[in-house]
């Protein structure tokens, strides 16, 4: 598994010097298509931290696949660093940010509970306790795994401002495509509408609550468009679906990769507004009032639905991971939400 468990190993046999430390096992990028279990000592708890064993984490799909290619645009390192993140891109890194799991040494008032964490994939891991957000009762540990990216679909809900009655597309059936399409769902006499070229995804739109429509037949004179396909057509049939003066949402994110922007025909005429939206900071509307702790807490409480638990279609074990993750990840992989399962 590389000199980080020869070197740590070591550690642990010695006789002397500074105490012992626990051992984990965390998931690295390491070269393009190619990520490994690196062994690694695990800090020691201090004031102010808790040690956790993962249950269940989270791939964020269209980011680590990116990540996996070695894609991330030299001008996005900084930008796009997870808040626990180790190494540096494109390689090695050791990336996620969607683990879950029990507290086994920590404060009194966290000992023992559910924990949420933007922390990379790692069997066991010493983080500060103001980064773990304890899971709400009732919701599985599971479905837990997907609170940053209903964290992400929260903001772009408030970036398209959307209000009871609207008329609403979604194109592209990703995770995050779906997130947004099951929140905006909730609201009072919305018409949404799932597009995406996969026709089994009409299932999961009807799980949400929503229509779906592959490209060819996806609703016109839309009040928000919601764009998460990460590809040109998609984007050139979110700017169609829009109706006079209505907002796109552009979730999606390239990399390093291009992509043309069908900015000619009606999109000046009708006075088209197309919004960039990133989860790295809190949307403008609710900025004042709003911290990024309050933000991820209600991304938790928001997953209190069970129809929720169809978006998890792909379970990986984490002994597992350097075999299946680069098939999982790679185009035309076929998984929706990929979870990882800690035994």
């Amino acid at each position: 598994m590389g000199e980080h468990s020869a070197t740590q190993e070591a550690e642990m046999r010695a006789g002397d010097g500074p105490p012992r430390r626990a051992l984990a096992r965390a998931l690295w990028y390491v070269a393009p298509g190619r990520v490994d279990l690196w062994e690694e000592s695990v800090a020691p708890v201090g004031p102010g931290e808790a040690r956790v064993r993962t249950l269940f984490s989270g791939v964020s799909r269209g980011t680590e696949r990116l990540v996996l290619a070695g894609r991330v645009p030299v001008s996005e390192h900084g930008r796009m660093r997870a808040p626990a993140q180790q190494g540096a891109f494109p390689f090695p890194v050791k990336y996620g940010y969607a683990a879950v799991g029990t507290v086994e040494d920590g404060p009194g008032d966290l000992a023992g509970r559910t924990v949420f964490a933007l922390v990379p994939h790692a069997d066991v891991f010493t983080a500060p306790t103001t980064m773990l957000v304890p899971v709400p009762g009732g919701i599985p540990p599971r479905r837990a795994v997907l609170a940053a990216n209903m964290e992400t679909a929260l903001n772009a809900v408030w970036d398209g401002a959307v209000g009871p009655g609207d008329r609403v597309a979604v194109v592209g059936a990703g995770l995050v495509g779906c997130l947004v399409a099951s929140l905006v769902a909730r609201i009072a006499g919305t018409a949404v509408t799932l597009v995406d070229i996969v026709p089994e995804r009409a299932a999961v739109a009807a799980a949400l609550g929503c229509r779906f429509a592959l490209p060819d037949d996806c609703p016109g004179d839309c009040d928000v468009v919601f764009h998460a396909s990460a590809s040109a057509p998609g984007l050139a049939n979110a700017i169609a679906a829009a109706g006079v003066e209505a907002a796109i949402i552009e979730m999606s994110w390239y990399g390093e990769g291009t992509v043309a922007a069908p900015l000619g025909g009606a999109f000046h005429s009708q006075r088209l507004r197309l919004v960039g939206s990133q989860v790295g900071s809190v949307s403008p509307s609710r900025r004042p009032r709003w911290s990024y702790r309050r933000r991820l807490e209600k991304a938790l409480d928001l997953l209190d639905d069970p129809c929720l638990d169809v978006l998890l279609d792909t379970e990986i074990t984490f002994a597992d991971l350097p075999r299946r993750l680069p098939a999982a990840l790679a185009p035309g992989g076929g998984a929706l939400g990929i979870v990882v399962r800690y035994d």
